[in-house]
């Protein structure tokens, strides 16, 4: 049992050592404070934070049923052991109603020390326990969150879609310089807006798959998320060497483990101080690993978390990774297993560098792997303009559809509007098969599904685009047999799906 504080409530002194020889006896380690008035006792609670209370029953002008009761307004927990030598039957089941955790009689204290022993081990269960409500409790909120932003976030992107399509037409009249601007900020606007509802949306969810994580993005999700968290009297300062720097990741738990240090650091500077969030791109060699340590030698980026706060001590950073270790005090001691948790998963590596009243930083090494794209490549020279091919374009939503069409007619395509399955089938029967069908994936009277079976039936048999969510992607064991099948993410960037539309098209040339 690792050394106590206790409380003592008593204005006998020889009573107050006679008790606290039974603990001395029985190998306890202790500092204790002894009071015996209200101000001094509720000052103790504050300024001494006792592990356990020893009290006596009545005092002049205070009492151990007022200790209790001020007691149990702050803390619910902490253990609070009468010894009286008036405490009668009746009264010692009364102090146990209102929350007392045992009563010892001054005439048969040998007890006494079991008794400590026991309320210690039952007040760490309780903590422990309402750690573990808490945390159930937040990941509740976290679902609850969730299922409202995939609620309102189908809504926001047909919202917004538009004033990116929108932009990027207006860009197009270059002969008209106000035209221009004005479509570079409608685009910028809306683009803005997707990112934030894409974020908050992946935030809330969870995102499971890899990805290509962008460290531009990563950083401005942070700041987002940051935004009315930092106080006046700390200074934010992002910085990355490389901002168009990619690499295969998760870009929500990365974005998690970056919120939960950024946090720590800004609780660890009570008085003010910089938050300094940095990336570097650097070669790691052998060297630098320890025996222990899974790794793979080459180039990493080093995402560090820096703080100006109190530091650490060498036996704080020993237990850091501990799961429910905390050096707050209503932390829960999950954030920076979470975080080891995440970067392993990346097959990277945590440090942390720390001294007290020197400040804190964490250095988060991920390995970077060269992307490589499946599917036939777009030679440089052939451009983006269309050559008057027929593209079927199947969206439900009437906004989308009708600036879609819109941009690939203005880009040299035949572009046909069908706002269901239904109505594209309809316009198969009438027209003939088309050179390329693009299709939204989230239709609901008619599935995507659905509506690429029925296609296939009437014929179909070129490549196919599906404009699809990041965060819920089509399942593709569900769809019928396509030779050709590529995935656009929404929101729609105008370059991007004209540079998978001539893909698509090359590749079903020899169909």
């Amino acid at each position: 049992m690792p050394r106590i504080r206790v409380l003592q409530i008593e204005d006998s002194l020889l009573d107050a050592e006679l008790v606290l020889s039974e603990l001395e006896a029985d190998g306890i380690e202790f500092d204790v404070c002894l009071v015996d008035e209200e101000g001094a006792f509720v000052q103790a609670l504050n300024e001494f934070q006792p592990d356990v209370i020893l009290s006596d029953l009545s005092m002049p002008g205070f009492s151990g049923e007022r200790a209790l009761e001020l007691l149990r307004e702050q803390d619910k927990d902490l253990p609070f052991i009468f010894v009286s030598a008036t405490l009668g039957e009746e009264a010692a089941i009364d102090a146990l109603r209102n929350g007392a955790t045992d009563y010892i009689l001054k005439q048969n204290p040998a007890r006494l020390a079991s008794a400590v022993r026991r309320a210690m081990r039952e007040a760490e269960a309780q903590r422990s326990q309402r750690r573990a409500e808490a945390e159930l409790i937040r990941a509740q909120r976290f679902e609850s969150l969730a299922m409202l932003a995939g609620g309102l976030s189908h809504d926001l992107r047909n919202m917004l879609q538009p004033l990116l399509l929108a932009g990027e037409s207006l860009q197009d009249y270059q002969e008209d310089p106000r035209l221009a601007r004005l479509g570079k900020l409608v685009r910028d606007c809306g683009r803005r807006g997707l990112e934030m509802v894409q974020q908050m949306l992946t935030f809330a969810r969870g995102a499971k798959r890899a990805e290509q994580v962008r460290v531009n993005a990563l950083l401005d999700a942070l700041r987002l998320l940051l935004q009315g968290s930092v106080p006046k009297n700390i200074s934010l300062d992002l910085f990355a060497d490389d901002l168009e720097l990619q690499f295969s990741g998760n870009h929500t738990e990365l974005q998690q483990c970056l919120l939960n240090l950024c946090l720590n650091a800004i609780q660890a500077m009570p008085g003010g101080g910089q938050l300094r969030v940095e990336t570097t791109h650097l070669f790691l060699g052998e060297s630098f690993f320890d025996d222990d340590e899974s790794f793979v030698e080459g180039h990493y980026l080093r995402l560090s978390v820096s703080d100006t706060g109190v530091g650490m001590d060498e036996q704080a950073i020993a237990h850091l990774y501990e799961p429910f270790f905390t050096t707050k005090e209503s932390g829960t001691g999950l954030g920076l297993v979470s975080c080891q948790r995440i970067i392993t998963s990346h097959g990277g590596v945590m440090r942390v560098d720390s001294a007290p009243g020197k400040g804190t930083t964490f250095h988060l090494y991920l390995p970077l792997t060269e992307r490589n794209e499946d599917g036939p490549e777009v030679s440089e020279a052939v451009g983006l303009q269309g050559d008057a091919e027929r593209v079927l374009v199947v969206i439900e939503e009437a906004a989308q559809l009708s600036l879609l069409v819109d941009t690939l007619d203005a880009w040299g395509y035949q572009p046909h509007a069908s706002q269901s399955g239904t109505a594209a089938l309809q316009w198969i029967e009438a027209h003939g098969v088309p050179d390329l069908v693009v299709m939204d994936s989230d239709m609901n009277l008619f599935t995507g599904v659905r509506t690429l079976a029925a296609l296939i039936e009437h014929g179909y048999a070129r490549a196919v685009i599906l404009l699809a969510r990041p965060d819920a992607p089509p399942d593709l064991d569900e769809m019928p047999v396509v030779e050709h099948l590529y995935l656009v993410d929404k929101p729609i960037k105008t370059n991007d799906l004209l540079r998978t539309m001539r893909k698509a098209l090359l590749a079903s040339e020899d169909i």
